[in-house]
């Protein structure tokens, strides 16, 4: 086996990251094996948390099909997620009914980047962007055998044209 560059084995996947749940305890995500994913940092106090709505819905529409959104708090950008674990499930519930599951808050850039995100930013947009997370609400959606197969800027809205179709072909 030979290590990428962000120092995984190749045969390694997401399955095989280590995060704890947002309740804590391990968020195992090898119980998504054979769904479509669609991970999200996400922030309670940013110009774009409106769309766990929209991130909501997706999620609502497409779980029968093996689909799920995965949100992953992070307070990186602008300190927008400060937050404890108990006040951002408060507030996902609360004010936008999130049912989707959520990890642990963690680092997406720099050196205390979670390995999660070690396996996802090499990833290019339709931009071509790839490395560094820009801002809460970047979007990548895993295939059913956890390939990184897009990824979407902060921008993009859940329900945008692009991520449905994509969201579709992936649980075809």
């Amino acid at each position: 086996m030979t290590n990428n560059e962000s120092g995984m084995t190749n045969s390694e996947s997401v399955y095989d990251v280590d995060i704890d749940s947002l309740q804590g305890g391990s968020a195992d995500l090898g119980q998504y094996k054979g769904k479509a994913v669609l991970v999200v940092n996400v922030a309670s106090r940013c110009g774009l948390t409106p769309q766990y709505a929209g991130l909501e819905r997706l999620h609502e529409r497409y779980a029968a099909q093996g689909f799920t959104v995965l949100g992953v708090p992070c307070n990186q950008f602008m300190g927008q997620e400060p937050g404890t674990s108990e006040e951002i499930a408060e507030f996902c519930s609360a004010t936008y009914g999130v049912t989707f599951p959520m990890t642990e808050k963690v680092e997406v850039n720099g050196e205390g980047r979670h390995a999660l995100y070690e396996r996802l930013v090499p990833t290019e947009d339709a931009e071509g962007h790839s490395g560094d997370i820009r801002w809460n609400f970047e979007k990548f959606l895993l295939g059913r055998d956890g390939s990184v197969v897009a990824r979407f800027s902060p921008q993009t809205e859940p329900e945008s044209a692009e991520v449905v179709a994509a969201v579709e072909k992936a649980v075809a």
